[in-house]
């Protein structure tokens, strides 16, 4: 992974697009809908989301983006490492990146919302590895059986 480049994506890439839309696919096969809060592409261009993506060269390999939520507190959306991809490091880099990217702009909370079927046990464990803990839901989210919260400080 030496060659990972993660930036700012203005969504317009196909291959960015193919992954959003595996993302979304695999978020309504593993949820039942009322419990999917993955973003589709339109509403990842809302003004209080910033989207990155991380390449390989021409090799897409993951995304995620930040919410501002206000007052210092930011929420991860639509992380995702390409298929081919997981298991190499791909969403710990991304995560660190977002993690950064909020420490960049001052924020002091970053939190998400990620499900609570196998599917998403390495989601989980990879967030709980880098300092995040469940907590109640925030923002807009309201208990879900289907759904863990999860939040960390930021320095």
């Amino acid at each position: 992974m030496s060659d990972l480049v993660i930036g700012p994506d203005d969504l317009s890439h196909a291959a960015v697009r193919a992954l959003l839309s595996e993302h979304l696919e695999d978020m309504y096969a593993t949820s039942p809908p009322e419990s999917v809060h993955a973003l589709d592409l339109e509403a990842l261009r809302a003004p209080d989301i910033s989207f990155y993506s991380a390449w390989d060269g021409e090799t897409l390999l993951g995304c995620g983006a930040l919410r501002d939520l206000g007052d210092g507190h930011l929420e991860i959306k639509s992380m995702r490492a390409a298929r081919d991809h997981r298991g190499r490091g791909t969403g710990a880099a991304i995560l660190l990146h977002l993690l950064d990217e909020g420490v960049r702009r001052g924020a002091t909370r970053i939190s998400l919302e990620t499900g609570v079927e196998p599917y998403f046990g390495p989601a989980r464990r990879l967030y709980q590895r880098h300092g995040f803990v469940e907590c109640a839901p925030f923002g807009d989210y309201v208990a879900d059986p289907n759904s863990v919260f999860m939040t960390r400080e930021l320095p």
